[in-house]
């Protein structure tokens, strides 16, 4: 059901007053065009927001700023991710475990639906009548789940089910640095299917701010070059960059309020 992890969009709210802030700062931090600002109406109830897409080397972003109230759950929902057939995605999601939240509904260019995994996590499905074509990315951002103890091992079976991933790394003793309690450990799980990556954080809740805000992360050649044009174009650093064994990461918050994670590989330990 899954196309590929560049048509996989991060949906992003911002106040109509930051919708231009934001998206200048975004692509000046990793590169990246915006479609033509819309008005439109994208919900199954009354509203109206303005709306762009942001595609990038690193991932794709669906930008609104609600001009109206945002009926609930919308705004809840982390992620869009297209499907080559509607119903049977659904069908497919509700049997690995989900619940469909809001059930389809029709749109301009296509139809959409809401899903919830156990743990929590919400996001979109979407289909469109006419297939659009992106370009392949050059990295492919990191979904960061963070989910406790009690329902990780749930979500993990439920969500391999739906998307015909695999858990490519499963650390249970990973340095819990990475997300503010240095000298600590926590569970991460690495899993990657054709909807993209995913780092599932199996963690007690007891997260220093801004760790559990962020909902992706995404990967860099140069960190630090990054965080230069970052800063350059108004993001503000919440967390400075960190080591472990594979990765040195930061969190990084954009005007509007956008909070996500950029990490680059960490270099390789000198041979003794």
């Amino acid at each position: 059901m899954a196309v590929g992890a560049q048509y996989d969009s991060t949906h992003v709210y911002v106040a109509p007053d930051e919708l231009d802030a934001f998206i200048q700062s975004f692509t000046a931090t990793f590169g990246g065009t915006p479609s033509k600002q819309a008005t439109v109406s994208v919900l199954p109830v009354p509203s109206s927001t303005e709306f762009q897409y942001v595609w990038t080397p690193v991932g794709t972003l669906s930008v609104f700023a609600f001009l109206t109230p945002i009926p609930s759950p919308f705004g809840q929902e982390r992620t869009g991710y297209l499907v080559t057939d509607m119903d049977q995605a659904l069908q497919s999601a509700r049997a690995a475990g989900a619940e469909v939240i809001v059930e389809p509904f029709k749109d301009a260019i296509g139809r959409d639906a809401v899903i919830q995994w156990p743990g929590g996590l919400k996001m979109q499905l979407y289909w469109h009548f006419a297939p659009p074509k992106y370009p392949p990315l050059e990295t492919i951002p990191e979904n960061r789940v963070y989910v406790s103890r009690d329902a990780a091992d749930s979500f993990v079976k439920d969500f391999i089910r739906f998307s015909q991933g695999k858990v490519v790394r499963d650390d249970r003793s990973a340095d819990a640095g990475a997300i503010g309690s240095p000298g600590q450990t926590f569970r991460r799980i690495s899993i990657t299917s054709l909807f993209g990556n995913m780092q599932v954080l199996v963690t007690d809740g007891h997260l220093p701010y801004p760790f559990g805000h962020e909902i992706m992360g995404y990967q860099v050649q140069d960190l630090v070059a990054t965080l230069e044009k970052a800063k350059a174009a108004g993001v503000q650093i919440l967390s400075a960059p960190y080591t472990t064994s594979d990765r040195v990461a930061a969190i990084v918050e954009f005007p509007g309020g956008y909070i996500a994670e950029a990490h680059s590989s960490a270099a390789p330990a000198p041979i003794q």
